[in-house]
C-alpha cells in the first residue's frame, strides 16, 4: 500500500536558512561586521546584488502602527514595517539577491567567515556548534589566535585561507569567487507548445535549414549546451499530451498561459538553472547569436535579453531567465498577467541590442515563404 502524501512534493530551490546563498560573519562586535560587509559589497556592487541581515540593538523601538514605504527622487526606498522575521518569508524577501551577508552574532547562516579577536574567545565558543562550514578566517590582527577548542573540533582550521581585517581587497575577491561559484548553469528551453493560429500549421514543423526548426534550434543549442549538463542541457516545452518524438520535453502545467505558462512550467521542474528561452518563429537566429547572448549574460539581474536597435521593447522569447526571476514571474501571474515582455520592461534586466532582422518573428504563410527563399540565398 503506498504511503498518503498530502501535499505535491515539488523541487525546490537550494536555500539557506534565509536566501539562497548566505554568509554569515562572526567574531567580533557587530560594528566591525557591519563595517565590513559595507566594504565587501562596495567592492563588488557592479556585479553582485548582496543584502546585509542583521538585528538591531535599540531596544527603544516599537512595532509601527501602519507600514510605511517612503521614496525618495534618487531612487532611494525607506521602509518601515511590522514583519516577523520569518525563514518561509525571507526566501521571498531574498530572492533577488546573490549573497545575503548574515551578521552572525544574531542569525546563523549556512555559510560563515570567522573573525577572530582574542577578546572574544567566549563568543566563539557559545557559537562553536554554527561554525559547520567555515569559508575562510579573518584575523584582526597579527596576533590573532585560534582557539584550542576551535582546533580540537576543527583540526584542520589553519589550513583554510586566511585574511588580516584590513586586506579588503582580497576578501572581496574570496566572496566574489563564492557567489560565481553559486551562479546557476544554463539550460535551452525550446517553445514547441504553440498554436500558430496565423501560420495555419505548427511553426516548429516548419524548414528553413533542411530540417524541422523545432530539430534545427535543438541541434544548435545541444552543440553548446551538452558538454556541460551530461545530455541534459537542452529541453523542448510542449503541451501536455503533445508527442514530439523526443525525451528531454517539459510539459506545460500553466495551462492556457502560452509562453508565461511554458517558462514558469520549466522553474518548476528545475528552479536551480537558468533558461536560455527560444521560440521556434525565429528562423535567423543562428549559433553566432546565441553564443552572443551567453557572452552577455549578466547574473545580477532576472535577465538577460535581446533587443531590436530600433524597436522599443526587448523579445522574451529570445532570452536567458535566471532563476530569480521565477518569484517575479508568479508575482505577475498573482496579479493577473501572463506576458513575459511586461515583465522585462517593468524588471531589472540586461539589454543586448542587434540588428532586428536577425530577431524578426515569422508568424504568416508569406512571412513563411520570404524568410525561407532568403534563408536559401
Amino acid at each position: 500500500m503506498s504511503k498518503y502524501q498530502k501535499h505535491t512534493k515539488l523541487t525546490r530551490r537550494n536555500y539557506g536558512k534565509y536566501a539562497s546563498n548566505e554568509i554569515s560573519f562572526l567574531g567580533v562586535k557587530c560594528s566591525i561586521i557591519s563595517d565590513l560587509v559595507i566594504k565587501i559589497a562596495n567592492n563588488l556592487q557592479k556585479t553582485s546584488k548582496i543584502a546585509y541581515l542583521d538585528a538591531s540593538h535599540n531596544d527603544e523601538i516599537v512595532a509601527p502602527i501602519l507600514d510605511t514605504f517612503t521614496f525618495h527622487d534618487s531612487e532611494n526606498l525607506d521602509v518601515n514595517t511590522k514583519t516577523v522575521l520569518n525563514p518561509y518569508n525571507s526566501l521571498i524577501q531574498f530572492s533577488q539577491y546573490d549573497l545575503v551577508c548574515i551578521n552572525g552574532n544574531h542569525y546563523q547562516g549556512e555559510k560563515q567567515v570567522l573573525i577572530l579577536d582574542n577578546e572574544k574567545e567566549a563568543s566563539v565558543l557559545k557559537r562553536l556548534d554554527q561554525l559547520d562550514n567555515i569559508q575562510f578566517v579573518i584575523k584582526t590582527n597579527k596576533d590573532s589566535k585560534y582557539f584550542d577548542f576551535l582546533i580540537d573540533k576543527y583540526p584542520n582550521i589553519n589550513n583554510l585561507k586566511c585574511y588580516m581585517i584590513d586586506e579588503v581587497d582580497k576578501i572581496s575577491k574570496h566572496i566574489d569567487n563564492i557567489i560565481q561559484d553559486q551562479i546557476a548553469p544554463v539550460q535551452g528551453l525550446i517553445l514547441a507548445g504553440g498554436k500558430s493560429t496565423r501560420m495555419g500549421a505548427d511553426k516548429g514543423l516548419l524548414e528553413y535549414h533542411g530540417v524541422s526548426q523545432r530539430d534545427y534550434l535543438y541541434e544548435q543549442l545541444s552543440s553548446i549546451f551538452l558538454p556541460y549538463h551530461d545530455n541534459k542541457g537542452v529541453y523542448i516545452s510542449v503541451t501536455e499530451g503533445q508527442e514530439i518524438g523526443n525525451t528531454n520535453t517539459i510539459s506545460d502545467k500553466f495551462i492556457g498561459l502560452g509562453p508565461f505558462g511554458a517558462i514558469c512550467s520549466a522553474f518548476q521542474e528545475n528552479p536551480n538553472s537558468a533558461f536560455f528561452v527560444i521560440a521556434t518563429d525565429v528562423p535567423f537566429v543562428d549559433k553566432g547569436l546565441i553564443r552572443l547572448l551567453l557572452d552577455s549574460r549578466n547574473p545580477k539581474k532576472i535577465a538577460t535579453a535581446l533587443k531590436g536597435k530600433n524597436k522599443q521593447f526587448p523579445e522574451p522569447l529570445i532570452t536567458i531567465w535566471e532563476p530569480k526571476a521565477y518569484p517575479i514571474l508568479l508575482n505577475y501571474l498573482s496579479q493577473g498577467y501572463s506576458c513575459p515582455r511586461k515583465v522585462l520592461i517593468n524588471s531589472d534586466v540586461e539589454i543586448v541590442e542587434v540588428d532586428e532582422h536577425f530577431i524578426q518573428n515569422i508568424n504568416t504563410p508569406s512571412e513563411y515563404e520570404k524568410a525561407k527563399n532568403e534563408l536559401k540565398k
